[in-house]
């Protein structure tokens, strides 16, 4: 049996209530992706890019929410829902329409797509309601506070999940959050944040989880192993019980994440799952990483971690903790590219980046937080000129011509095709400021240089990263169009992947060059 631990809510929060009960408002301004740029295994399969490229709503209660998905003019035309105040059961109605399924008593993003829930001004706080997302794909949930979401007593929302994630649901980043609760099973609560029922392509980033008796899991039994592909990096997990998270099935990374006070036990791999452990900083806990409750082996790959104050226990049936030297008993291929902190300083960065209300600062792969460039500029002026990148390619042939094209959603009008046609006339853009687009090939190509011409009227390419999509290794990254050369890599799928923009970039030619 385990043993019961009282969790205590050690800090109160503040937000300002907002009584209006309905009311949504509009914005002329066009949505861009998320600031700080999605990151982990939500970059993958299409990408992450939530409401990119659709209307903008201003929403200060849960009715409101619901009527900006119910307003659409379908299931999947893009939005970001911008949320300032308290939203609570006095405040969260359903709201009937053919592009929405909602409901009472929770923020319900049920059989919907490519949506973004975002926390402004002085903030959005969900007081005991929770967010579900069901059946649904490319959803982003930033910025926002959730607390004290129960699933007994009163009042009750979302089966006691701070968020919860099921049901065949495909790339959802949550990031800059904070997600609370005031116990454990006993006292109403269940898990901060559970995915479940195939839900795949999983981000949670600069994120606080704490005072809860279930951090989350991934797999609701051991016949749920359909779930995983899901990163988790620069949260803080304080004061939980255990299942930081628990992983049945599948694969996780985690890395630079901050553990305080693991009370039972943490990251428990289980059922065949794989876990990617990297430069994370364990403080105060117990049994932070192994297999426990079941004698279904998981499997961890252990680098760069480090242990302090950190208790072990003996070996013994179902409880087999990974210490009190652990070391790798798999190996995990991660496909994406990512930047470690070091481990020692890992419980600084994440102080000053996680979380809600932290100006989504993000860290810069040194040690250092820095605030995200702006990703939505407004309208640009018609009369400021573009530079459309050089007129002269570099010398050979351009493997380009005749290759095939793919990316991430793209905006409407234009087509992956046209990077790849010779004719700077046309072109690709994403639909939003950031997003990724490929050439690829039937075999296997030398390519060491790349040349990237932008249309005219073209936003500016603040950062990008070129990545052998084969193997997912970064070949160069910079700002800005034109030429970068890079060490000859052999692939069949090279990925131009915009992670920061002023304005919406136009992608001309993705041209390629063995040399």
């Amino acid at each position: 049996m385990r043993r019961a631990v009282a969790v205590r809510l050690s800090a109160s929060l503040a937000a300002g209530a907002l009584t209006a009960a309905t009311g949504v408002a509009l914005s002329t301004t066009t949505a861009s992706a998320a600031a700080g740029g999605v990151t982990g295994y939500a970059t993958q399969n299409g990408g992450t890019t939530g409401g990119a490229g659709g209307q903008t709503v201003r929403a200060t209660t849960g009715t409101a929410i619901h009527q900006a998905l119910c307003s659409r003019a379908s299931s999947s035309t893009p939005i970001t829902i911008q949320v300032e105040g308290t939203i609570n059961h006095g405040n969260t109605a359903k709201v009937s329409g053919s592009s929405c399924n909602t409901a009472a008593g929770v923020i319900e993003l049920k059989q919907i797509s490519n949506v973004t829930i975002v926390g402004v001004g002085n903030g959005a706080v969900f007081d005991q309601l929770g967010i579900h997302i069901r059946e649904s794909r490319n959803i982003i949930i930033q910025n926002v506070t959730v607390r004290n979401v129960k699933k007994s007593g009163s009042p009750t929302s979302n089966g006691g999940d701070a968020i919860g994630v099921e049901s065949g649901v495909r790339n959802v980043w949550v990031d800059h959050v904070t997600l609370e609760a005031s116990g454990g099973e006993s006292e109403g609560y269940d898990g901060l944040f559970d995915m479940k029922d195939n839900t795949q392509y999983v981000t949670l980033s600069y994120s606080v989880l704490r005072n809860s008796g279930r951090g989350g899991l991934i797999g609701s039994s051991e016949s749920d192993t359909s779930n995983g592909y899901v990163t988790f990096h620069h949260n803080l997990y304080e004061n939980i019980d255990s299942r930081a998270p628990l992983l049945r099935g599948g694969i996780a990374h985690m890395y630079n994440n901050h553990y305080k006070r693991l009370n039972e036990s943490g990251i428990n791999s289980r059922a065949g799952a794989r876990a990617k452990v990297d430069n994370n900083y364990f403080e105060d806990s117990k049994d932070v990483l192994g297999t426990f409750y079941t004698d279904a082996a998981g499997y961890w790959q252990v680098s760069g971690n480090v242990f302090d104050n950190v208790t072990w226990s003996s070996r013994s049936g179902d409880h087999n903790p990974a210490g009190p030297n652990p070391t790798s008993n798999t190996s995990v291929s991660i496909p994406y590219g990512f930047t470690l902190d070091g481990a020692n300083c890992v419980p600084n960065v994440v102080a000053q980046t996680a979380g809600a209300g932290k100006g989504l600062k993000v860290s810069d792969g040194s040690c250092t937080p820095q605030s995200p460039d702006p990703t939505d500029p407004g309208p640009t002026d018609p009369g400021e000129p573009t530079d459309p990148g050089p007129t002269d390619p570099p010398a050979g042939t351009n493997l380009s011509l005749g290759a095939g094209a793919d990316g991430s959603s793209k905006a409407s009008g234009t087509s992956y095709g046209n990077v790849v046609d010779g004719n700077t006339g046309t072109y690709w853009s994403p639909s939003g400021s950031t997003g990724s687009v490929s050439v690829k090939w039937g075999s296997a190509t030398t390519v060491s240089k790349v040349n990237i011409r932008l249309a005219s009227g073209s936003g500016t390419i603040g950062a990008y990263r070129l990545l052998n999509h084969d193997t997912g290794a970064v070949l160069a990254s910079g700002s800005g169009a034109g030429t970068v050369s890079f060490s000859p890599a052999s692939l069949k799928k090279i990925t131009l992947e915009i992670t920061n923009a002023s304005g919406t970039p136009r992608i001309a030619e993705f041209e390629t060059y063995a040399s």
